[in-house]
C-alpha cells in the first residue's frame, strides 16, 4: 500500500499508513523503510525523511542498504540540498552502487549543477559504462546550462565508445490495441489527424496565457515528444467521459509536463501518465505531483 502511494506521489498517505502500521505493533522491515523514505523523497518531505532514516537504525536496528541511501540522496538532491546528498554518499559504510550515483545525477539535472554531475557520471562510467541514459543526462545538463562545447564533447565521447541513446517512446491502449509513439512519429496510420489535433490543442493551451512555446531548446523535437502525440491520439479516439492513460519509458520533460497539465484544463479531461519514475494524475490544470518530481 505504501509503495502504491509512493508511485502516485501521495507522500502524506505513505507516512500516515506507516504510522498506522506502527500503532498495530507490526515491526517494519527494510522494505517498509524504502517505501516511506521514497514517499518523503517524492514530496520533498526532507525533515520527515531524515527522521525515518535515523529511526530505522536507532529504534528498529535495521542497517541501511543501498536502496535506503538511494532514497536519501534522491530526497536531498530533489530538494536542492546537493552538498548534503553528496555527503550522504561519502558517508556510506559500503561502496555506493550505480543507482545511488544515478540519483545524484538526476538531481543535478533538476538543478543544473554540471560540476557535481561530472563527478556522478565518472563513477557511473566505472560501474555501468554502457548505460546511454547517464551520458544523455549529463549532455542535457550541459545544454540547459549553455555549455554547448561540453555538449559536443559528450556526444563525441558517446560516439567513440559506441554508445547509442535509448529512444523515448509512449504508448496508449485503445480498443484492446496498444499504439506506440516515438518523437516526431510518422508511422502511425492516423498520424496526420494526430498532428492536426495536437496543433489544435496547443493553440488552446497558449490562449490560457500560462504557456509559451519554447523558441529554442536543446531538445530538437520537443514540440512533438511521444507523450504529446499519445495524448492527442487519445483525445481523438476515446469518449469524452473516459480518462486517458499513457505510459512512457523515460522521465517526462518539463515542457511536456506543463503541456499535459494545461491539456487537462482546456479539455476538462482526466489525464494519467506513468513515466519512468512515477504516476502523474492531471486534472483541471493541476498535477498530483504538485510539480515536484
Amino acid at each position: 500500500m505504501m509503495a502504491a502511494y509512493t508511485q502516485n506521489g501521495l507522500g502524506e498517505k505513505v507516512i500516515e499508513t506507516f504510522e498506522d502500521m506502527l500503532k498495530t505493533g507490526c515491526k517494519p522491515d527494510h522494505i517498509s523503510y524504502v517505501s516511506v523514505l521514497s514517499g518523503c523523497s517524492h514530496m520533498g518531505l526532507v525533515e520527515e525523511g531524515k527522521h525515518y532514516f535515523e529511526s530505522m537504525t536507532k529504534v528498529f536496528g535495521i542497517s541501511p542498504t543501498n536502496e535506503h541511501f538511494v532514497c536519501m540522496v534522491d530526497m536531498l538532491g530533489r530538494a536542492g540540498l546537493l552538498d548534503q546528498a553528496k555527503e550522504s554518499i561519502d558517508e556510506m559504510p559500503f561502496k555506493p552502487n550505480a543507482t545511488v550515483w544515478g540519483a545524484l545525477l538526476g538531481a543535478c539535472r533538476i538543478h543544473q549543477e554540471s560540476h557535481l554531475a561530472e563527478t556522478a557520471l565518472k563513477n557511473l562510467m566505472e560501474l555501468n559504462p554502457e548505460d546511454s541514459g547517464n551520458y544523455v543526462l549529463l549532455a542535457n545538463i550541459y545544454a540547459e546550462s549553455g555549455e554547448l562545447e561540453s555538449v559536443a564533447n559528450m556526444r563525441k565521447l558517446m560516439k567513440v565508445k559506441g554508445i547509442r541513446k535509448n529512444p523515448g517512446c509512449s504508448w496508449i491502449e485503445v480498443d484492446n490495441t496498444v499504439h506506440v509513439f516515438t518523437v516526431d512519429d510518422t508511422n502511425h496510420p492516423q498520424i496526420k489527424e494526430i498532428y492536426i489535433k495536437l496543433e489544435e490543442m496547443m493553440k488552446k493551451i497558449e490562449h490560457t496565457g500560462r504557456y509559451i512555446s519554447p523558441v529554442s531548446s536543446p531538445h530538437r523535437s520537443q514540440k512533438y515528444h511521444s507523450e504529446k502525440l499519445a495524448f492527442a491520439f487519445g483525445l481523438l479516439s476515446l469518449p469524452s467521459w473516459m480518462p486517458i492513460y499513457v505510459m512512457k519509458n523515460l522521465r517526462v520533460c518539463h515542457d511536456c509536463h506543463l503541456v499535459i497539465k494545461l491539456l487537462s484544463l482546456v479539455t476538462s479531461r482526466e489525464l494519467i501518465m506513468r513515466d519512468g519514475f512515477r504516476f502523474h494524475h492531471f486534472k483541471d490544470g493541476v498535477c498530483s505531483c504538485k510539480d515536484y518530481w
